[in-house]
């Protein structure tokens, strides 16, 4: 089989890329030129690229590098400042995913001729729908799983993508990279926004260059000023960092975002749980997965990247691409723009974006 290996330069990739050539596919390897201004993190670094090519060269296999610069910004960057210019928390991660891994690159793949394309996800493709066809599920490694930030790969792109490290540990995978004298063994995990520098003062910095960022009254529900803030576009909801609240003493978090009228309404802990959420471009898997997940009978949602598994009650379609979703307990807000996935088990049925 040919398959072309997304290589971003970690050690997780790069094992992929290794055991797809110990079983004997014809591998290539692509890291993706996505950002053309300054980093120091993620896959988008001088350093990242170096250290796919080498491990390429390493493992006899052939190295490629695909421009797509300008979709991401299109897809990633530009969506990502203009959803905190309206208040939205975004998950450039899982846009990255949705618009360049899982779309542009498999396209391009299609286009070249390659059978399969493959990434270092810590998940898994199996055959487990009704008819055997594919879905995702949970990775072996319940502290690495990233079945989460994936979950927008449809049943017709499952039959075209491989995941090969998913049934194995994060130790397991350091410890094959050492054995086959990888230079990424040692690598640590990025975590941070791959476009967003530390060194140029982060993500304020970032926006600060691209759009306004304004100082925002802090209300109680009832109206009352109890602070200020010094950028509203900057304020997640459930954030209590940084959040300048006079008052009793007693935590506040940020309950609600409003920008156009430069106000954060505030409160207890107590005000910031909910027992619903309202999704809006709402994917399934597949038709299947969704029927699973509207007959509402153990589904459970995950609504971070690492976040706990919660139970749910009730799982209603609205209009097209829209879903409510009613937990079996109260939970914290989660805040609009973040992505809340449906899982049967540990089977992916398909995620949506949270609105507010």
């Amino acid at each position: 089989m040919q398959v072309l290996v997304a290589m971003s330069g970690g050690v997780d990739s790069s094992v992929a890329a290794a055991v797809l050539a110990e079983a004997g596919h014809d591998v290539v390897g692509v890291t993706l030129k996505l950002w053309g201004g300054e980093s120091d993190s993620g896959c988008c670094s001088v350093s990242d690229v170096d250290d796919a090519r080498r491990v390429a060269d390493h493992l006899g296999v052939e190295h490629l590098v695909f421009n797509f610069g300008d979709d991401f910004t299109a897809h990633v960057v530009g969506p990502y400042v203009a959803d905190h210019a309206a208040g939205v928390t975004p998950n450039p991660c899982i846009e990255c995913n949705r618009h360049l891994k899982f779309d542009r690159l498999t396209e391009r793949a299609r286009v070249l001729g390659f059978d399969a394309v493959a990434t270092g996800h810590h998940a898994r493709v199996e055959p487990v729908g009704p008819d055997g066809s594919p879905r995702i599920v949970r990775g072996v490694d319940g502290r690495k799983d990233q079945s989460y930030v994936i979950h927008m790969i449809t049943g017709e792109q499952l039959g075209r993508v491989l995941l090969p490290i998913g049934d194995m540990t994060k130790d397991q995978v350091r410890a094959r990279a050492v054995e086959l004298g990888l230079r990424t063994a040692g690598k640590p995990d990025s975590q941070d926004v791959c476009f967003i520098t530390r060194a140029g003062g982060g993500r304020e910095a970032f926006l600060g260059r691209r759009i306004p960022l304004r100082r925002g009254r802090l209300v109680e529900a009832d109206g009352r000023e109890v602070g200020t803030v010094d950028a509203v576009e900057l304020v997640t909801v459930g954030q209590r960092r940084g959040l300048s609240v006079g008052g009793d003493g007693e935590p506040r978090y940020a309950v609600s975002v409003d920008v156009e009228a430069a106000t954060v309404v505030v409160g207890d802990a107590a005000a910031l749980t909910t027992d619903r959420e309202a999704l809006t471009d709402v994917v399934w898997v597949d038709a299947d997965a969704r029927r699973v997940a509207l007959a509402s009978v153990d589904v459970t949602a995950q609504a971070s990247a690492h976040g706990s598994v919660v139970e749910l009650t009730a799982v209603e379609e609205g209009a097209i691409g829209r879903l409510a979703i009613r937990w079996a307990t109260p939970q914290r807000r989660v805040a609009p723009g973040q992505s809340v996935v449906l899982y049967a088990g540990d089977v992916v049925l398909g995620g949506g974006t949270v609105t507010r």
